[in-house]
């Protein structure tokens, strides 16, 4: 049906035709005609304290929904304040929608000094995200989001930045709202789910790693997995995808030597949604000598940093499902030896806790909080990735939100807010280092407006821990590196949260669950690495 729409009802109208039911984004003089349409919406906004915050914000609810999210700034300097936002999106495969407007149609090519002027905004958001488009009419806007929600929905999950001109947000046309569009599956062929089921069949000794593009094939990778036998690692994205506490559970983290020393002795390699990527592995790639059979969705992807001797070009869960039913007719030898499992579990864990042993009291407690089903949204720390990425227990996809590839500080809080708006009945906390946290520390106060029981763990280390290491290693001067901590507790109270500090672990499990049944978010403070 063909109605008169201004652009901003043009594009809240598409937004609704493809199932969004949550925007973050801050208004601004530019995109002041989104709002007004947004006021007449189902829609809900989420209000963040900084456009940064809005686009991590976005990034925690697509992860723990797996849906596209949506992120609405105005034009200049707020878009370019979710750059981050978007390149930590697309460097973990996160669909997110930034929407902004631009400047006006007619608006001379090089520029006349106009409010947030950009010299090329379309062009700067292009670098960062999958594609930048720029619409130029009302009519085109439905149709601009249909392609979004297409490319973000139909192959790797990566973020878009749609751009409208600002005259045409309050300009009228005729307008059809574009039906989403249907995705079909991306399935590998016959030929090549025949040579990966063939080398499956006929291992002694497998492996699986499941990477972040596995966690939508949960049932089909544990089906795999006990029909071979196989010990299953998953990346940091890939995390809580195989259950911790399963038999066959490795842990998350490739970096260990434990990883290493099973991939190098395992005669096939099933690596399932995973770049292997630096990110990852820290101290160089895995010695494959065994045959590597790749599920990636990502053509580039699939030859990326290892090249396969089986290549399948498949969504993961599409893949598994085929490779499981023919398994189950193809394998007649039974499953692997379950003890390598087991001698590589305690291996991974020894390793693991040796790591992360300032932080041990610091899991232990988290683990009890979350339970069975709830999401640790972590920051770029210490903490998260020496500490809770390989000690800490996941049961199910989607529980654990870190900024892996790009490595960004300051997630956490917002990336919390995001997956605790998806899913308020599930426990939700936020870790952050003290350094950390001061990027993006403003959104306690949204926090605090939406009332979420959301504790919001610091560890403080005074300052950057991890820089003031490296820089010891190397033998330069250490300097530049500390921070004098703020009154945490006071600060989180002073934006209508509650603030604590903790002394020791047992209190922290305390706090912890106390957060939990608040009325508001709860900042704790661990001052010193206290657990």
């Amino acid at each position: 049906m063909t109605d008169q729409l201004t652009g901003g009802q043009a594009l809240v109208a598409a937004l609704e035709a493809h199932g969004t039911d949550t925007v973050f984004g801050i208004p601004g003089t530019h995109n002041l005609p989104v709002y007004a349409a947004l006021a007449d919406s189902p829609i809900r906004h989420i209000l963040p304290r900084h456009e940064q915050g809005a686009g991590f914000a976005a990034d925690g609810w697509a992860r723990v929904t797996g849906r596209p999210g949506v992120c609405v700034t105005t034009t200049g300097p707020a878009v370019l304040n979710a750059a981050t936002a978007a390149a930590q999106s697309y460097s973990d495969s996160v669909p997110v929608l930034l929407v902004s407007p631009g400047l006006p149609l007619g608006h001379p090519g090089r520029g006349n000094g106009y409010l947030h002027e950009v010299k090329d905004q379309r062009a700067a958001l292009d670098a960062i995200v999958a594609y930048s488009h720029r619409v130029t009419g009302v009519e085109e806007i439905p149709l601009a989001v249909a392609h979004a929600f297409a490319a973000m929905t139909g192959g790797r999950p990566r973020p878009v930045h749609l751009e409208i001109p600002l005259d045409l947000l309050d300009a009228t046309a005729p307008v059809e709202v574009a039906v989403p569009t249907p995705v079909a599956p991306v399935t590998a062929g016959r030929a090549q789910i025949a040579a990966a089921t063939t080398a499956l069949a006929a291992a002694r000794r497998p492996v699986i790693i499941a990477g972040g593009g596995s966690s939508g094939a949960a049932h089909s990778l544990r089906r795999v997995a006990e029909r071979l036998g196989a010990p299953v690692v998953t990346t940091a994205n890939g995390k809580g995808t195989f259950p911790d506490g399963h038999p066959l559970a490795i842990g998350a983290g490739l970096h260990h030597t434990a990883v290493r020393e099973l991939v190098a002795g395992s005669d096939v390699v099933l690596a399932v949604g995973t770049e292997l990527a630096p990110a990852d592995l820290w101290f160089g790639p895995l010695d494959i000598p065994g045959t590597l059979i790749r599920v990636d969705i990502d053509t580039q992807a699939l030859t990326t940093n290892a090249l396969p001797d089986i290549g399948l070009v498949a969504d993961a869960a599409e893949a598994l499902k085929a490779l499981g039913t023919r398994l189950e007719a193809a394998r007649t030898t039974g499953p692997a030896d379950p003890g390598r499992a087991a001698a590589a579990r305690r291996d991974f864990t020894a390793a693991a806790r040796a790591e992360g042993a300032d932080y041990l009291g610091l899991t232990a407690a988290l683990g009890q909080a979350l339970g069975r089903d709830g999401i640790l949204a972590g920051d770029s720390t210490m903490a998260c990735y020496y500490g809770a990425l390989s000690n800490l227990p996941a049961h199910h996809p989607r529980s654990f939100l870190y900024p892996t590839g790009l490595g960004t500080l300051g997630y956490g809080l917002p990336a919390a807010i995001g997956a605790k708006v998806a899913r308020p009945d599930a426990p939700v906390v936020a870790l952050h280092g003290d350094g950390g946290l001061m990027f993006t520390v403003q959104e306690l106060a949204t926090a605090a407006q939406l009332r979420l029981p959301l504790p919001v763990v610091v560890w403080d280390n005074g300052g950057y821990g991890e820089i003031r290491n490296e820089m010891a290693d190397r033998g330069d001067p250490v300097h530049a590196v500390d921070l004098p901590a703020p009154d945490f507790a006071a600060l989180a109270r002073s934006m209508g949260c509650h603030g604590v500090r903790v002394e020791d672990a047992a209190h922290l499990a305390t706090a912890l669950e106390t957060g939990l049944g608040s009325d508001r978010p709860t900042l704790i403070h661990l001052p010193g690495g206290t657990p």
